[in-house]
């Protein structure tokens, strides 16, 4: 995750000290937990392939109870709730305030789409700290994308029940051919409609989301649309407008912004860099893992080819610490293993290889370099100073 308001301006924001900070201590800063396979909605790019129902065997309350309860004895930061929709899962809001209970801050990831007056007070009350909500573009590109026409006006409206009640709320758009187009409406709607965060996804190839591999940006796309939000996070930090802007789930973003600034401004250029080796880059299985609705754990979200234990058998905690783990262990001392572009890449201390899921996806090789990596040759062999 670029926080791009730090690295351009300077800036602290919130939470920059779980961004850019050290992992020594084997605790990861942030779990995501898919609570349910069920979803109201079918979007295109769901990297959990989320159904209309729920799974037979998701984790019961109790489990998930034990599960809050290991977190909080490991000191895991934050838990993101994550679905399908979360908010289908009956026991949610109890759920929340009892990690909140124990020291855990809470995420939602929502759709959005079911966030009444109601049921905004209830995420409020379980004291979830903050509610991600995606939308894949303006109303007609998302409605298709999400295979429901008003999903759109409904995310919106949504939006607008949590900042009635107090609770920070964020827009969340996964950027594909089928929504380049949108995103300079994309910050214009976050402006008009004062959301304070706009995070910005890659595409990663899990899920349904491995379907749309042909539509996922060039590398050329792909520039076009970080030149844009260059120009509007530059443009909201002038007029001093308190919009957090971050793009998520491509550590060559931090790069590319740093070579940037190495040409107009080199002494913020070396703070930029500091920072960004400070933070590491991919941090799957070192600073975020995941645990499915049934109890399985991952390294993150997307990556799902590998099964790391199961929470009915082993503590998360257990198996997050187990030295033994050889798949986990080579996550987390990558760079012999990396072949390619990544492996001949100047930028390995700020980046880590990037995303071992999307190499996997393409070339059926975790160590593969990351076919999302759009910086050039001659950019990858930049010297690091000077």
């Amino acid at each position: 995750m670029i926080s791009w308001n730090s690295l351009l301006t300077g800036s602290r924001e919130e939470h920059d000290n779980l961004r850019y900070s050290e992992c020594n201590d084997g605790v990861p800063k942030i779990v995501v937990w898919n609570t349910t396979s069920a979803c109201n909605l079918r979007c295109q790019h769901c990297y959990f392939a989320a159904r209309p129902t729920s799974a037979a065997n998701e984790l019961s309350q109790k489990e998930a109870e034990d599960f809050i309860e290991d977190l909080a004895d490991l000191g895991v930061a934050v838990l993101l709730f994550s679905g399908g929709e979360p908010l289908l899962r009956k026991d949610i809001f109890g759920l929340g305030k009892f990690a909140q209970d124990r020291g855990i801050r809470t995420v939602l990831s929502t759709n959005g789409t079911l966030i009444t007056e109601e049921a905004a007070e209830q995420i409020k009350q379980a004291e979830f700290s903050y509610a991600g909500i995606s939308l894949d573009g303006l109303e007609r590109i998302n409605d298709k994308f999400r295979n429901k026409p008003g999903a759109f006006t409904q995310a919106l409206k949504g939006i607008a029940n949590c900042q009635k009640v107090g609770l920070k709320v964020g827009l969340r758009l996964t950027l594909t051919k089928h929504n380049l187009a949108d995103l300079a409406a994309i910050f214009d709607l976050v402006e008009r409609e004062e959301i304070r965060r706009l995070c910005i996804y890659h595409l990663v190839y899990t899920g349904r989301g491995a379907s749309l591999k042909e539509n996922d940006l060039t590398h050329q796309e792909r520039r076009k649309a970080l030149e844009l939000i260059w120009v509007r996070t530059t443009d909201f930090s002038q007029r001093q407008l308190k919009i957090e802007v971050l793009t998520v789930d491509n550590h060559a973003d931090g790069v590319w912004i740093y070579l940037k600034l190495k040409k107009i401004d080199p002494q913020r250029a070396q703070q930029v860099f500091e920072l960004l080796e400070t933070q590491g880059g991919n941090s799957s299985g070192i600073k975020i893992g995941a645990v499915d609705n049934c109890g399985r754990i991952f390294a993150d979200q997307f990556f799902r080819t590998h099964v790391l234990g199961n929470i009915r058998q082993t503590k998360f905690s257990l198996v997050w610490q187990d030295r033994e783990n050889i798949f986990l262990q080579q996550l987390r001392n990558r760079a012999p293993l990396l072949k390619g572009r990544c492996q001949r890449c100047n930028f390995l201390s700020i980046c880590n290889g990037n995303f071992r899921a999307r190499a996997e996806a393409v070339f059926n090789d975790p160590w593969a370099e990351d076919p999302a990596c759009y910086l050039t040759d001659q950019e990858i062999k930049c010297p690091l100073y000077g």
